[in-house]
């Protein structure tokens, strides 16, 4: 995805970041992925243009129809004029999904275009890695950086790897056609697997100054939603990624303050939980329980019902329960410390840090995040420590500026 300038217009800014990747897959499910740069420049010219019209009369009524439009009309120009339409181009259009040359950005066609985008990217010609981050970064507009972050790796790997994956689908003939449901469900897995890591990102960022990027998260439940209204996509594994992406969304306005800093769980105001992405949440747990199936999305729906769920004496025991069962079925760094909450949650602060202490995660910001938590209540100074640590380890702003806060309250406390 093309970076656009800060200095553009507020409203663009915006409307870049939400339309051009739906725009990009509408152009890239008309010429394929070998003219993916085309498709990626037509889009960025639409966007230029936007730029030098708006500035000069003002912005239209309705901006996004303006920009489909006028990326409809470069694309008919350059079908017109270009030298390689007969030769290159016009024997994939003749294919059944292709025949029409017009360029359609409707709802429908936009969705149905980024549903086969995602699953033509998700080829088995390249690694399980491979497919998901060239569908975060062509589908869903992640920068290389974001998706180092997502997979806690470097740039330059993920930059080949890009490379490397998009050289494989052009020498395999990518094209973007009607597929079985039998390679749907093979690919369903790294699909779930690319929306998953898309809504992370939203709801806890840390590339971007702003912790939460709701439009990421909206992002991620249409993209999931739209799975389960076709039958061959419609899984118990579905259901519960989106019961679990509901069930974290209904706490976005509570979890951060009016300075953009995390608030904690326990000091949530509940009255600012959307009540009704929790009734969505359960509509589709129940859903996913509906076979033998029990996938990751479960465990963590599970667990993010728990959150949520009225107040139970055993709530605690439940979501540890669910951790332990978590970290067996796929490991992470991330699992394991918000296990280890849990269990500081069951068995004490105490026993809590002994437990932080065994996964020797020195590198991890979170690590000592969680230590100077759990030693607040008990040791003041070995707690200041562990912010200090976490805060010199941070890359987000917005995460700097909540472990400072944390870090001021216990100094303060201590001084008095």
């Amino acid at each position: 995805m093309k970076e656009f300038s800060s200095s553009h217009h507020p409203l663009l800014q915006h409307l870049f970041r939400s339309e051009y990747n739906k725009m990009t897959a509408v152009l890239c499910r008309h010429f394929g992925l070998q003219q993916m740069q085309l498709a990626e420049d037509l889009v960025s010219e639409t966007f230029l243009k936007a730029v030098e019209t708006w500035n000069r009369s003002g912005v239209p009524e309705n901006p996004a129809a303006w920009l489909y439009t006028v990326a409809s009309n470069k694309t008919k120009d350059y079908l017109k004029r270009a030298k390689t339409f007969e030769t290159k181009i016009a024997e994939a259009l003749k294919t059944e999904e292709q025949q029409e040359t017009d360029i359609f950005f409707t709802e429908q066609h936009i969705s149905d275009s980024q549903l086969a985008m995602i699953f033509a990217i998700c080829d088995p010609v390249n690694s399980a890695e491979s497919q998901v981050c060239l569908a975060l970064q062509a589908l869903c507009g992640f920068s290389v950086e974001e998706i180092a972050n997502a997979f806690l790796t470097g740039k330059e790997t993920i930059k080949k790897r890009l490379l490397r994956a998009r050289a494989k689908l052009r020498n395999d003939q990518f094209k973007i056609v009607s597929m079985s449901d039998t390679v749907i469900q093979s690919r369903l897995d790294v699909v779930l697997t690319t929306l998953y890591l898309l809504f992370n990102e939203g709801y806890f960022s840390k590339t971007y100054d702003q912790m939460i990027r709701k439009d990421l998260c909206l992002e991620a439940i249409r993209l999931t939603l739209i799975l389960t209204q076709h039958a061959s996509t419609n899984t118990t594994s579905v259901n519960a990624l989106l019961a679990l992406m509901c069930y974290q969304s209904s706490r976005l306005d509570a979890r951060t303050n009016d300075e953009g800093e995390t608030v904690l769980f326990e000091q949530q105001d509940k009255g600012l939980w959307d009540q009704d992405l929790i009734d969505k949440g359960n509509y589709y747990l129940v859903n996913a329980c509906s076979g033998n199936e029990v996938s990751k999305y479960h465990l963590e729906a599970g667990i993010a019902y728990w959150h949520i769920a009225p107040e139970n004496e055993r709530k605690w025991e439940y979501i540890l329960q669910l951790y332990n069962e978590l970290i067996v079925m796929e490991y992470s760094a991330v699992t394991a410390l918000n296990r280890t909450f849990a269990f500081a949650k069951v068995y004490g602060y105490e026993q809590g840090r002994v437990e932080a202490e065994k996964l020797g995660l020195e590198g991890n910001s979170a690590y000592h995040a969680l230590l100077g938590y759990l030693y607040a209540s008990t040791s003041l100074s070995m707690a200041v420590k562990h912010y200090d640590a976490a805060i010199a380890l941070v890359t987000s702003a917005a995460e700097r500026r909540t472990l400072l806060r944390e870090k001021e309250l216990l100094e303060k406390a201590a001084s008095q």
